[in-house]
């Protein structure tokens, strides 16, 4: 089974009017996962995955997936600042590609540059100990990279109405 990348045009294409998208944030220790309502309008932070071997980490994600219903994953992708692909964008492809081992769900990537930053300032305004940051920024960064997918989505549904 290979897991099929998609354009986020060839993904909406493709998504039932009512259905959950899982948002990934792959770190190396950690995997950030996030979720969306059925409708598609906001995103939640769900759960962050202590790694461990790739196929125990799979089959958390693939048990929280099924739970939840998901019909396609969004993966935050990192590029440099640039946009071209470093070692950790390619660490991520070779993730992907090794997922359509365990998974089918279509894939997405998305620009995940400064998610990470980004989150943890929203932490550091709102007081959160360096511990409570810890705790939940990978999963608040999956968040963050769905809900800027989900934001697109919505932009190019309008646009298509008007």
């Amino acid at each position: 089974m290979a897991i099929e990348i998609l354009t986020i045009e060839a993904l909406l294409e493709r998504l039932p009017r009512y259905a959950r998208l899982f948002g990934l944030d792959l770190g190396t220790k950690t995997i950030g996962v996030a979720v969306t309502d059925v409708e598609r309008h906001i995103a939640t932070p769900l759960e962050t995955i202590r790694r461990e071997k790739f196929t125990a980490d799979v089959q958390k994600l693939a048990a929280l997936a099924k739970a939840q219903e998901a019909v396609a994953l969004v993966i935050g992708m990192p590029l440099n600042m640039d946009g071209t692909e470093g070692p950790r964008a390619q660490a991520t492809r070779t993730f992907v590609r090794n997922l359509g081992q365990h998974m089918s769900l279509p894939v997405l990537f998305w620009d995940e540059r400064l998610s990470t930053a980004a989150v943890t300032r929203t932490l550091i305004e709102q007081d959160a100990s360096r511990a409570k940051r810890a705790e939940v920024v990978d999963r608040m960064a999956a968040a963050y990279i769905l809900q800027g997918a989900l934001d697109r989505m919505q932009h190019l549904q309008r646009e298509r109405q008007a």
